[in-house]
C-alpha cells in the first residue's frame, strides 16, 4: 500500500488515519477480584439469569444502548457503489455523530452481499447483539425491501436513515417555511424530484402530514397513474400522489407551485422557479450541487435550503437519527412508526420557536436543544402508540 503526498497533506486523511472509533471498556480490570465479576466466574451469573429471562440483557448488556449501521456499500453519499470497503469510513462517521449528538453507541457494519434476501438474513442473524438497526447507503429500490422486511421480523426499531432522517428534518424545515409565509402544510402544492429512497420518503411524510397535493418526478419525468414502466414503489406512489396529473418534466410541474424539493442531483433552470407561486419555498438538497444555486432562487423564493453546510438552512440528517434512536432506545420500543417520526419533525420545527426567519427555517445540528427535543418527543410517542417496552 502506498500513502501518496496529497494523502498526507489532505486534512481529511490525516482526521481519518486508524479510523475514528474506538471500543472503550466502562468498568475498571484493576485486579483478581475485578476480573472475576468482569470475567469468569462472575459473568456466568449474569449469562444464566438472562438465559431465563431475556428481558435482562437490556440491564446487565450494553445491548440497550447500540445501534447497528449497516450497509452494503452501493448508495455512498454522492458517490453511489463504490463497495463495502470502501463505505467504511461514512459509516464510522455516522457511528461517531450518533455518539457525539445522541449518546448512542453505533457499530459499523459493512457487508459484502447485496442480494435482499442475503441482507436481510445477514442482518437478522447479528440483531441479538443490537437494541436498533440503522439501514445505510444501500441504493433503491433494494432498500425498500429489506427495510420492509427487516421491520417485519425484528422486534427492534430498523431505520433507513437515508430515506426517514431526510424526510424528517425536510418536513420540519417546510413547517417551519409555511408558518413564516403565512400558510400551512394543507395549502402547498409541492413538486419533488427525485424517486429514490429520499425522495419516496420524503413523499410519504409529507402526505402523512397533510400537503395540500404532491408530485414526484424521476429521471423519465413526473410519476403518475398508468405510466409505463414504474416498480411497485413507484406505482403504489403515483396512487397516491400528483392529484393533478402532471405529465411533463420537473420544470413543467414546477409552473404555480408553492414548494420545490430537490433529492435527485438534477438541475433546475431559473425560468422554473421564477414560475413558482409567490412565497415559493425552494428545498434543492443534491450535494455537493444543488439543483439551483441558492443565490438563483432565492431571487424568486421566500425560503431557500440546501444540503450543504456553507449555505442557511441546512437539511441535515443528523438533526434527526441521533435523537430519533435515543427516544426509541430510552423506551425500548420495538418499532419506529410513521407517528414517531412525524413527531420527530414537529420537534425539531418547534426548536426554532420565534427565532423564525427566511434564513433559519432549521436549527444547527450544533444546537443543544435539538436531540433532547427530538428524543422526548419520539419516546412520547412511541408510548402513545403503543410499541414501548418501558
Amino acid at each position: 500500500m502506498s500513502i501518496t503526498s496529497a494523502h498526507e497533506s489532505d486534512p481529511a486523511f490525516a482526521l481519518h488515519r486508524g479510523g475514528k472509533l474506538e471500543v472503550r471498556s466502562t468498568v475498571p480490570v484493576r485486579n483478581a477480584d475485578d476480573l472475576a465479576l468482569a470475567y469468569t466466574p462472575g459473568v456466568a451469573r449474569v449469562c444464566s439469569a438472562i438465559a431465563e429471562t431475556p428481558a435482562l440483557a437490556d440491564t446487565y448488556t450494553w445491548i440497550s444502548n447500540v445501534v447497528a449501521v449497516v450497509s452494503d456499500g452501493t448508495a455512498v453519499l454522492g458517490l453511489g457503489d463504490i463497495g463495502p470497503v470502501a463505505a467504511m469510513p461514512v459509516m464510522e462517521g455516522k457511528a461517531l455523530l450518533f455518539k457525539e449528538f445522541g449518546g448512542v453507541d453505533a457499530v459499523p457494519i459493512c457487508l459484502a452481499c447485496t442480494d435482499v434476501d442475503e441482507l436481510v438474513e445477514t442482518v437478522v442473524r447479528l440483531a441479538p447483539s443490537f437494541g436498533g438497526i440503522n439501514l445505510e447507503d444501500i441504493s433503491a429500490p433494494r432498500c425498500f425491501e429489506v427495510e420492509k422486511q427487516l421491520r417485519e421480523r425484528l422486534d427492534i426499531p430498523v431505520f433507513h436513515d437515508d430515506q426517514h432522517g431526510t424526510a424528517i428534518v425536510v418536513l420540519a424545515a417546510l413547517r417551519n417555511a409555511a408558518r413564516l409565509t403565512g400558510r400551512s402544510l394543507g395549502d402547498l402544492r409541492a413538486v419533488v424530484a427525485g424517486a429514490g429512497a429520499s425522495g419516496v420518503a420524503v413523499s410519504r411524510i409529507l402526505l402523512e402530514a397533510g400537503i395540500g397535493d404532491i408530485a414526484v418526478a424521476d429521471s423519465k419525468g413526473m410519476i403518475y397513474s398508468g405510466r409505463e414502466g414504474l416498480n411497485p414503489v413507484k406505482e403504489a406512489l403515483a396512487r397516491d400522489t400528483n392529484r393533478a396529473k402532471h405529465t411533463g418534466s420537473t420544470e413543467d410541474a414546477l409552473a404555480g407551485a408553492d414548494v420545490f424539493v430537490g433529492l435527485s442531483g438534477s438541475t433546475v433552470a431559473e425560468r422554473a422557479v421564477a414560475a413558482m407561486a409567490d412565497g415559493a419555498i425552494v428545498f434543492a438538497l443534491s450535494n455537493p450541487t444543488p439543483e439551483v444555486e441558492p443565490a438563483v432562487a432565492a431571487r424568486h423564493a421566500a425560503v431557500v435550503a440546501t444540503g450543504r453546510s456553507d449555505f442557511p438552512n441546512q437539511i441535515n440528517n443528523v438533526l434527526a437519527f441521533p435523537g430519533v434512536f435515543r427516544g426509541a432506545l430510552d423506551v425500548r420500543a420495538t418499532t419506529i412508526t410513521e407517528n414517531m417520526k412525524v413527531a420527530a419533525a414537529d420537534a425539531l420545527a418547534g426548536v426554532v420557536g420565534d427565532d423564525l426567519s427566511a434564513d433559519y427555517v432549521i436549527p444547527s445540528p450544533f444546537d443543544e436543544r435539538v436531540a433532547p427535543a427530538v428524543t422526548a418527543a419520539v419516546a412520547a410517542q412511541a408510548r402513545a402508540d403503543g410499541v414501548a417496552r418501558a
